[in-house]
């Protein structure tokens, strides 16, 4: 268990009923922070995962959205804000689904959908959360990237290129808001051993 001290800070993980999702939340909880759960389809397991956190102690509260859409992300915002309060840790961790294939393959909706869910996401996020994390002067903001932005695999370009696109919004977002106690970062994962996913070998 990570030993940093999140009490009574509030977190809310996106894409938090996913592989690196629940992870995130538990380490989130375990460390003292209350924690918003978002899905957009997996209403069960946000459920459960919401029984674990509280089970550990703290507050959480389970949130519906496509995270592409403003309406959403504007409606959530005001359901985190009533339940737990306005979030200090930001966890962007939902991602659109698509078949990869070949460039010259590839349909130009998983593209859009590449580029909606890596940095619309992010921009709605930001344009959400961050001004009652600039009122405080505090405020953690992290984006989940991907090893496949510097591997560059085939039949990975939307994907690619998506995380690519968010990280040059990301950069520019940290300039933008470090004035004021604001950290924004990636992490980019590798190959993860999960619940549904064994390790290899």
């Amino acid at each position: 268990m990570l030993n940093i001290d999140l009490s009574n800070k509030i977190a809310l993980v996106t894409g938090g009923t996913g592989e690196l999702g629940r992870a995130m939340v538990r380490t989130l909880a375990d460390c003292g922070a209350d924690v918003a759960i978002h899905f957009h389809k997996a209403s069960g397991k946000a459920a459960q995962l919401q029984q674990e956190v509280r089970a550990k102690g703290r507050r959480a509260c389970v949130v519906q959205a496509d995270i592409t859409q403003q309406a959403d992300i504007q409606r959530i915002h005001g359901q985190i804000q009533e339940e737990l309060g306005s979030p200090d840790i930001i966890v962007n961790s939902a991602v659109g689904q698509y078949q990869p294939t070949k460039v010259l393959e590839q349909s130009t909706d998983a593209y859009r959908n590449q580029f909606e869910s890596c940095v619309l996401h992010n921009v709605l996020m930001a344009q959400a959360f961050v001004p009652a994390m600039i009122a405080k002067r505090w405020g953690r903001i992290i984006a989940i990237s991907t090893e496949v932005v510097m591997l560059n695999h085939p039949n990975q370009s939307a994907y690619a290129s998506g995380k690519r696109g968010m990280d040059g919004l990301l950069r520019v977002l940290a300039r933008e808001i470090g004035e004021h106690n604001i950290t924004v970062n990636q992490v980019a994962p590798g190959w993860c051993v999960s619940e549904n996913r064994p390790a290899q070998g």
